[in-house]
């Protein structure tokens, strides 16, 4: 079989000297000048924009130790009387969400108050001196003995009522008045290890001394087992706990702890017949 050829022309091979290539004319132009050569741009930080008052006090608060988050829920040690009830009070509109009328407030004094000794520390081992000097004279009468009187010391009806954030707490505070309830041992009015029957059945003897949380005395009080005809000082623990909570901003405790006190012991702080007592 014949390979068929290949058309076109060929191209003849040119021995010798190469043609040499043609003159290519161009017209001359006008070189720019070389711009100098720019650093390479580094970026710049930003400026930080300040942030907002609300923003920044948040932040702040987000910082500091856990312990120490919530000092502003305890009103100061060294306040005065009039100082202490402000704090309370501003506390307790916020709470139940409007403002009490001005004659309502013009009818708190300072007498509310209870000046404790400034020459103690208000430890829990010194929790037994204060209460006598809070009682004065009449400690004794009122906080030692143990037979029901008629009239004078009903069943159920402490003298003393101590408030605080946890049963815990609470215990801690009867052990600073043991001294003083020898004799008549004191109420254990929380929820943690003690029933409510046995509550009840503890407050049909006479109670010089209590001491619990909210939502346990209020459920007491509203079952009429606890009775509140003798009592005359109402203590409000402010003590902190490790993450810097108090009885007063502790998240369900607080709550419960407002309706508390609007329910059973407003009305007699504004009659003068309860005192106020923060340790």
């Amino acid at each position: 079989m014949v390979r068929g050829k290949q058309s076109g022309p060929k191209q003849k091979k040119h021995k010798g000297h190469k043609r040499p290539p043609a003159k290519v004319t161009t017209t001359p132009f006008k070189t720019r000048p070389s711009k100098p050569k720019s650093k390479p741009k580094t970026s710049k930080p930003k400026p930080k924009s300040k942030p907002k008052p609300e923003l920044e006090s948040a932040s702040l608060d987000a910082k500091k130790p856990e312990s120490r988050r919530d000092h502003r829920d305890i009103p100061p040690p060294e306040s005065s009387p009039s100082q202490k009830l402000e704090w309370f009070f501003d506390r307790f509109q916020a709470a139940i969400g409007f403002k009490l009328s001005s004659i309502e407030l013009e009818g708190i004094t300072d007498a509310a108050i209870v000046e404790l000794p400034q020459n103690l520390d208000r430890s829990v081992d010194n929790l037994s001196k204060h209460v006598k000097a809070i009682f004065g004279t009449s400690w004794k009468d009122v906080l030692h003995g143990g037979d029901l009187l008629e009239g004078r010391a009903d069943a159920g009806c402490p003298a003393l009522l101590m408030i605080s954030a946890s049963a815990l707490r609470s215990l801690e505070l009867l052990r600073g008045v043991r001294p003083l309830t020898e004799e008549c041992p004191a109420a254990k009015l929380f929820a943690k290890h003690i029933k409510v029957e046995d509550q009840v059945s503890l407050l049909k003897k006479r109670v010089n001394i209590a001491s619990g949380t909210p939502s346990r005395i209020k459920k007491l009080i509203d079952i009429d087992a606890l009775g509140l005809t003798r009592l005359s000082v109402l203590m409000l623990d402010t003590h902190l706990d490790a993450k810097g909570y108090s009885l007063f901003s502790l998240p369900q405790v607080s709550g419960e702890f407002w309706d508390l006190y609007r329910t059973h012991f407003h009305q007699r702080v504004l009659g003068g017949e309860l005192r106020l007592c923060f340790y």
